[in-house]
């Protein structure tokens, strides 16, 4: 259930080698650091517009573009072909494939990014991985402490399973997307091609092929004028 080919597909990355030893997906954030410390050769192959902010440390590959206000501090890479937009902040130990959107006034750190993902608006992605071509809405968080800083766990069928990692948002799989303003806590599993409606509070896993809905109850009332 959490190998990372059950979620992920591993040709739609640069980087399969952060899995070979991984038994469970969120095994590969792990070794994000690591990875990139003996592997990453810095080096600005894309076009800058104006002057974002590039710290030593960056990969940045052909084809992608970097906007005036992004930051990008390092150690980071970036794959081919990107848009990377007005306010994005990319902090630290994250992966990014070919063909990715990272848009405004959204943070990044220590996390891995597949092909063709998009996460465009206003959304938080912490120590989580999103698969090829995820997409988070605007507004998404992948909240990735609990608020008693505990090691997290992922809850399965009944089951805590430990992940032995106090820092863990999600796991987002391939073509999942997440509705406007989804709250994912700690530890969330999200299969592939599942849809999540807009405004869900979700803990837990989801299995491949869902639709994960939110419905709140509305009433609408006379209007005194």
């Amino acid at each position: 259930m959490f190998a990372p080919e059950s979620l992920l597909d591993l040709d739609h990355t640069d980087h399969r080698k952060l899995f070979e030893n991984a038994v469970t997906a969120w095994d590969a954030l792990k070794q994000i650091g690591s990875y990139l410390q003996f592997r990453l050769q810095p080096a600005i192959l894309g076009r800058l517009v104006g002057k974002p902010f590039i710290s030593g440390a960056v990969f940045i590959g052909k084809g992608t573009v970097i906007e005036h206000g992004a930051m990008i501090k390092g150690p980071a890479w970036i794959g081919e072909g990107c848009e990377i937009r007005n306010g994005c902040y990319v902090r630290e130990n994250v992966i990014v494939g070919n063909g990715v959107v990272m848009g405004n006034s959204s943070e990044f750190k220590n996390s891995i990014i597949f092909d063709e993902a998009e996460i465009p608006h206003f959304n938080y992605v912490g120590d989580s991985i999103v698969g090829f071509k995820g997409h988070l809405a605007a507004g998404v968080i992948l909240s990735n402490v609990r608020l008693d800083h505990a090691e997290i766990t992922v809850t399965h069928n009944g089951s805590m399973i430990p992940t032995g990692l106090r820092k863990f948002g999600a796991i987002i799989g391939d073509r999942a997307e997440i509705g406007c303003n989804s709250v994912l806590s700690p530890g969330s599993i999200i299969g592939r091609n599942t849809l999540m409606y807009p405004g869900t509070q979700w803990r837990g896993t989801a299995p491949e092929n869902s639709i994960i809905k939110f419905k709140q109850p509305l009433e609408i009332i006379p209007r005194r004028v």
